[in-house]
């Protein structure tokens, strides 16, 4: 994969240094509460989508620490300091995350003004774009408080994606994900939420499922709609099988079985063979008409 040249996105923001303060974390449960009302069609106005948010409240505590530790380095206050400057690795992140956010932009674009999406009722031939905010251990959103712990997530209520650049060494050491295209996937599939939330997917229910299984199917559209990126994406940025090794092998990292959750009936973003096939899908067909995931049976 292949960056230099390439064109850097405006919408990102470096929201600095939070404290990791215990009401973050304390308000997140509350977030998802409302984000999987949003997923039956209730009234709602808040969706975070995390690649392990949601899964991650739902793991054993030694496991939530042996995955994700504790927030990252902070100050008091919001505005601690830059995320982009606190090291070499962060500001290589966050040059790399702009030019992926630009990428998504220039696919999505297209995209909506040919109208290959899945139609849930109107949607609009205009792309609005979202925002990309960085920030450590804690960060204030239209969601709420959240901290580093829940990992990469989607805000619909201020239609921004959440990073803390330090989630990608968690990939690289503790998930065994290493690699560029595979931290491209996360940011991908984020922005897939956007989508969704834009193109009214968040509102679908399937008859008899349960919260959890439409939580799976929407994070597995997610995934598909990386997909979709990715192989729009792929001259561009030059991206190659080795590449999409990355991915695949990020997307299986992640699945609720690998992330050590036995109990069917509580995962909420789906098995790794679910998330590599959906992924590859998207990646395979580059349609994002084929990433429906509301109707089939089983996804």
């Amino acid at each position: 994969m292949d960056i230099e040249g390439q064109r850097r996105s405006d919408n990102f923001e470096d929201r600095g240094q939070g404290s990791g303060s215990s009401r973050a974390g304390a308000a997140l449960p509350i977030q998802l509460i409302f984000g999987l009302m949003r997923f039956l069609g209730w009234k709602g106005t808040l969706v975070v989508a995390a690649v392990v948010g949601a899964g991650y409240y739902l793991l054993p505590g030694s496991v939530k620490q042996q995955l994700f530790g504790g927030g990252g380095p902070g100050n008091d206050g919001q505005a601690g300091g830059s995320v982009c400057q606190m090291s070499p690795g962060n500001g290589k992140a966050c040059d790399f995350s702009r030019v992926v956010l630009a990428s998504t932009e220039d696919v999505w674009s297209a995209k909506f003004r040919a109208g290959e999406l899945p139609r849930y009722g109107r949607v609009p031939t205009a792309y609005a774009n979202p925002t990309l905010a960085v920030f450590a251990a804690a960060v204030s959103t239209g969601c709420g408080e959240a901290t580093s712990a829940v990992g990469p997530f989607y805000c619909s209520a201020d239609r921004t994606l959440y990073i803390d650049p330090g989630f990608y060494q968690v990939m690289e050491r503790r998930l065994r994900a290493p690699g560029d295209f595979a931290q491209a996937y996360v940011i991908a599939h984020e922005v897939g939420h956007h989508v969704q939330h834009i193109i009214g997917a968040m509102q679908m229910g399937v008859r008899g499922e349960t919260k959890n299984q439409l939580s799976v199917r929407v994070e597995l559209q997610a995934d598909c709609f990386a997909g979709v990126w990715g192989h729009t994406a792929r001259a561009s940025l030059a991206i190659n099988d080795e590449d999409l090794k990355e991915a695949v092998n990020a997307a299986h990292a992640i699945g609720d079985d690998a992330l050590g959750n036995q109990d069917a009936t509580r995962y909420t973003h789906g098995t790794s063979e679910q998330r590599m096939r959906w992924f590859r899908r998207g990646f395979d067909s580059g349609d994002a008409r084929q990433c429906d995931t509301f109707k089939r049976a089983e996804p």
